[in-house]
């Protein structure tokens, strides 16, 4: 966006939000959208007169300025990740398989794509990090790529190849160009992002990455907990080892646990934006995979059955779980790590004994109840009812 395009655009939000008065002293308001394309848009959209504020400010233990997106891109991009419209047969948008509800994951181990089709992998939790700009992005930069064969550098890249996939949307980006300048409403919303109608497929695709990089998870009982923690201490020094007071005894343990046994791999949960230790691993779900993972992208070897490692934010809520959804709940996942890590030739060293073979955690059920209790206290119920990401469409 253009710097006189923002200086417009900051002045009309401005009077938007104050009215003002004439020489006669008659009240005039001013409205943000027209009121002919505003009502037009109703008919199909319920997005406020005023559209939201999408800014992340991030809780006082992690000090970074707050995040602000253009409210306009944001709120087309909304638009375009819930319109079922840019699928081949119009029965899938990007929320069919990221549900807000359940922290942008779906509930089945393969999404349904179109034409009764199913996606080849479960479907990643866009809502499993604290922001998604925050952590996902190019290698280069210090981000961690996407898709679960980290094959993607960027929101717009992932979005592409999402839209473009046979088992998923099926549609080429000048098709959905073509969805996008049929339908009615999308004009006024392209005219207040970039000052024309839908032009070009990079407009679309950037609209949705300001959307989606837009999303943050950060109100969690386990962020308000390390908030406190911050205000007491004066800073996180020693809160590795130390009990959090808001948590219970149950909780408590399984934090410990998983320092121990899994952070290795998941990252150091004492940061806001953790990266991973591993960006890809191979964590022993089988001895043979149908699907190679990494190694289909990047060949070679080393890498066969290699599959990226995500963070765990709201894990309570996006099972199933694994690249291929085969484990249902949470007590699949510790079971798996408990005894049933599976000698592949690929095995991450994190998971092997000093001999080489896999390790057996052996939780005992007291241990297993505990790292649940943990893993649910990552919850963040605001974000998942947060009308700014919410489906804009009318039922």
């Amino acid at each position: 966006m253009n710097k006189g395009k923002y200086f417009f655009l900051s002045m009309l939000f401005l009077l938007v939000l104050a009215s003002c008065k004439n020489k006669d002293g008659v009240e005039i308001e001013y409205d943000y959208y027209p009121k002919e394309d505003y009502q037009m848009m109703s008919q199909y959209l319920e997005i406020p007169e005023v559209p939201f504020t999408y800014e992340n400010r991030f809780p006082d233990y992690y000090s970074t300025f707050p995040r602000t997106y253009d409210r306009d891109l944001a709120t087309l991009g909304r638009v375009l990740f819930y319109d079922k419209n840019l699928s081949d047969d119009r029965t899938i948008s990007c929320a069919s398989c990221h549900k807000q509800e359940i922290a942008f994951s779906d509930d089945r181990a393969l999404s349904d794509g179109v034409n009764g089709r199913k996606t080849a992998r479960n479907s990643l939790a866009l809502g499993s990090v604290f922001n998604f700009q925050e952590y996902y992005g190019s290698a280069i930069i210090g981000r961690i790529p996407f898709f679960w064969d980290n094959r993607a550098a960027s929101v717009q890249e992932q979005s592409r190849a999402t839209l473009g996939n046979p088992d998923e949307m099926n549609m080429e980006m000048h098709e959905v160009l073509a969805r996008v300048q049929d339908l009615p409403y999308y004009e006024p919303l392209f005219k207040m992002a970039y000052g024309n109608g839908p032009q070009n497929e990079n407009e679309v695709l950037d609209a949705i990455g300001v959307f989606v990089n837009s999303l943050g998870s950060f109100n969690s009982r386990y962020d308000q907990e390390v908030d406190k923690y911050m205000e007491q201490n004066g800073s996180l020094a020693n809160i590795e080892n130390a009990s959090l007071s808001g948590f219970n005894a149950q909780e408590n343990m399984g934090r410990e646990l998983f320092v121990a046994n899994c952070s290795s791999c998941h990252g150091n949960i004492e940061q806001a934006a953790p990266t991973p230790g591993l960006i890809q691993a191979n964590n022993g779900l089988q001895v043979e995979y149908e699907d190679d993972g990494v190694a289909n992208f990047e060949p070679g070897s080393q890498n066969v059955a290699m599959f990226k490692v995500p963070t765990l934010r709201n894990v309570a809520l996006t099972g199933p779980y694994m690249h291929n959804g085969s484990l249902a709940t949470l007590e699949d996942v510790i079971e798996h790590y408990s005894n049933s890590i599976a000698p592949h030739p690929n095995l991450s060293a994190e998971l092997k004994t000093p001999t080489g073979q896999p390790k057996q955690m052996n939780f005992d059920q007291e241990e297993k109840e505990a790292l649940i209790a943990f893993l649910k206290t990552y919850t963040d119920d605001e974000f998942l009812t947060d009308e700014r990401y919410a489906d804009p469409f009318k039922q």
